[in-house]
């Protein structure tokens, strides 16, 4: 057998807290085979991104090897010096971040970073710069001369990360290290990122560890998956083995907290995972996950589970002949819908539009916009990253004023054009829940001023019976009064958006806007999310606009969907049609970038280029330059389509007659 591109040995590692050594890997071993693509998932603080960095040895001062080790193409990876570490790190693999913003240098163009990683490996200048632009175009990158010459800020978040893969390739690597490479790209540009990396794979025979919590993207792109949980491998084996017929229960437990088979709130709710992942090196003398296993017996807490292997899988579980029938488990009961449609809508948009001027340019962001979201509904709102979603939320809000003659009216008055001017009624009425709980609450305050702030400023509680409210407030959102002195710093990611939806909550509003709530958050942390979001709106009767990249998740908690693009609604209806068709031939293509847990082999349809500039908005459909079912001769790039009524009471833009769409298109269902 050819020698494994990355191999872990019982790897034992653990960083130096307070004098203290607290382990973080516990013996994981596993091997990626040449030519492999291994996925490890689990939640955070699993060590996932530990074992990445111990991978390349790029470990902080104060993280201590306790026992194995780690080989790259047969090396050990622990027993190189300082210049043999840098040749393997320029030579024998690279790291894809997260964020590749924040992984390239804002202050110097691309061009100069992406030849920087071919001057390290000998070339001359002459040479990196033509090897720079070749490798560029490898990763589809149309006009690579102009991208050498832009600033990385100048660039969509999908052009960043082809950039980063790009340097990341540059020494052709024999190990290709990809963490968590699609957090926060929509899901045409995800697919996108994922393709390249499947051709590149394929040409230049380099292996891949993966490293993501979206589940899908990992079925899709993997050959094996490891199911890490507080430094341990529990389980490991084919993709498509594991994902299927999960054998140990946090395996089960992941796959469960997902929406799946296009279900949705008002029938299913998801399964969440008791508990919380053990504290940073604390002692587990048997099995890591007994706190939160739903099998757990007294054999459990006193005997180390045996591993069980065969030649396609290990799991390490007492109860494997168990599992089986915790996966086929009924789900909970879902929450039932509290839509009330028989009086006049909540809140009514009328030929809403907003336009930036940049550069001397009018930049219509969003054109048009007429739509109404009811009493207790939850409206989904999707596309592409610039396609002009935030903006919309953000006039909604008054944070960005609209332009003039654009209505919008909240429970039947409406609103002025900026928050300024709104009543304290208005602005208590619609309230907003961010991507990023980090930047939205303030870390120099704790949880008990955060929350209570909004309660006298929205809520008008008077100073005597804020801590009543508090207490009331935080129960339910799943908070405890040990949380309350605490301050963002010392939450987790899940706690902490728990804390800013409390503090959305604290006014009673009637509607709230949700921006990307789950996108940064694990598949049991999203689940918790989303069923505190339906419990709070089956109390009180909430609205959401809720906006996310994550198709599976809009349709599990909206009664209908909006599709955007280039600043216009482009199909609007009920759920189930707009995801299971006939759509608009953008919403096809949406559906079928995203990627699915399940492996049901739908056909991806890909979009020729990147969403067009709203400076230079194409003539006729916004869409054709990029559509897949475009009529012949020139009325789609002509003729601006209107929208047309659909039976069900929503619209679709296209030239294309309903009736044809629902003909034309495949018959087997896509969801997500």
């Amino acid at each position: 057998m050819s020698t494994p591109a990355l191999e872990f040995h019982d790897l034992r590692l653990g960083y130096k807290v307070r004098g203290q050594i607290r382990e973080v890997l516990r013996g994981v071993s596993f091997a990626v085979q040449p030519g492999e693509s291994y996925g490890l998932v689990g939640e955070s603080g699993c060590g996932k991104s530990t074992a990445a960095y111990a991978a390349v040895r790029y470990l902080p001062s104060n993280a201590h090897i306790l026992g194995g080790g780690v080989s790259l193409a047969g090396r050990d990876v622990m027993g190189l010096n300082n210049d043999e570490l840098r040749d393997l790190r320029a030579r024998n693999a690279s790291i894809v971040y997260q964020d590749p913003g924040q992984a390239l240098n804002p202050t110097i163009k691309v061009g100069p970073q992406l030849m920087e990683a071919y001057e390290v490996i000998g070339m001359g200048r002459d040479e990196a710069r033509t090897n720079a632009r070749a490798m560029l175009e490898k990763v589809q990158i149309a006009d690579p001369d102009s991208v050498l010459g832009r600033y990385p800020h100048q660039l969509s978040g999908g052009m960043q990360q082809r950039v980063v893969i790009a340097m990341a390739l540059a020494s052709n690597p024999q190990l290709l290290i990809l963490d968590e490479p699609t957090t926060g790209l929509d899901a045409t540009v995800e697919a996108e990122v994922l393709d390249l990396v499947r051709g590149l794979r394929t040409e230049y025979g380099t292996s891949v560890l993966f490293i993501s919590h979206n589940l899908g993207a990992i079925r899709s792109m993997c050959d094996r998956v490891g199911v890490l949980y507080a430094g341990q491998l529990v389980e490991e084996g084919e993709a498509g083995a594991v994902f299927d017929h999960p054998q140990h229960p946090y395996s089960v437990g992941l796959l469960r907290c997902l929406p799946r088979h296009g279900s949705r709130q008002g029938a299913q709710r998801l399964e969440t995972i008791p508990g919380f992942l053990p504290l940073l090196g604390e002692p587990l003398p048997t099995c890591v996950f007994v706190d939160r296993c739903a099998l757990a017996t007294d054999t459990c807490r006193t005997e180390v589970p045996p591993t069980v292997t065969d030649e396609h899988r290990m799991v390490r579980c007492h109860h494997t002949d168990q599992v089986e029938r915790m996966a086929s488990a009924e789900l909970p009961v879902g929450i039932p819908s509290v839509v009330d449609r028989t009086g006049a809508p909540l809140l009514r948009l009328e030929g809403v539009s907003k336009t930036f001027e940049q550069g001397g340019k009018h930049i219509k962001a969003v054109r048009d916009v007429s739509m109404e979201v009811y009493p207790g509904e939850t409206l989904g709102l999707v596309g592409e990253s610039g396609s002009g979603k935030t903006t919309l939320a953000h006039s909604i809000l008054g944070l960005t004023a609209p332009d003039d003659g654009s209505v919008i009216e909240f429970n039947q008055e409406q609103l002025p054009p900026v928050t300024r001017r709104r009543s304290i009624a208005q602005i208590r009425g619609i309230q907003i829940v961010f991507q990023n709980p980090d930047s939205a609450l303030n870390r120099r305050h704790s949880v008990r001023r955060i929350i209570g702030r909004s309660l006298r400023r929205l809520g008008q509680v008077p100073s005597e019976k804020v801590n009543d409210e508090l207490l009331h407030i935080t129960s339910a959102v799943r908070l405890t009064e040990r949380h309350l002195d605490m301050r963002p710093a010392q939450l987790s990611g899940g706690l902490k958006q728990r804390v800013a939806i409390a503090r959305a909550f604290a006014g009673k509003p009637r509607l709230v806007v949700c921006d990307e709530p789950t996108s940064s958050l694990d598949v049991s942390v999203q689940a918790a999310i989303l069923n505190l979001l339906g419990d709070l709106q089956r109390d009180s009767s909430t609205s959401y606009l809720f906006i996310s990249h994550d198709l599976r998740v809009v349709r599990y908690l909206s009664d209908r969907i909006a599709v955007m693009y280039l600043g216009r609604i482009m199909e609007l209806g009920p759920a189930e049609r707009v995801f299971d068709g006939p759509h608009h031939p953008y919403t096809e293509a949406l559906l079928s970038a995203a990627p699915s847990v399940d492996g049901d082999g739908r056909v991806r349809i890909r979009l020729e280029g990147e969403i067009p500039s709203a400076v230079n908005v194409p003539n006729g459909c916004v869409f054709h330059t990029r559509c897949p079912r475009k009529l012949d001769g020139d009325v789609c790039s002509t003729i601006e389509p209107p929208l047309l009524a659909t039976p069900d009471g929503g619209v679709i833009r296209c030239h294309i007659p309903y009736e044809e769409l629902a003909a034309v298109q495949v018959s087997v269902s896509r969801q997500p």
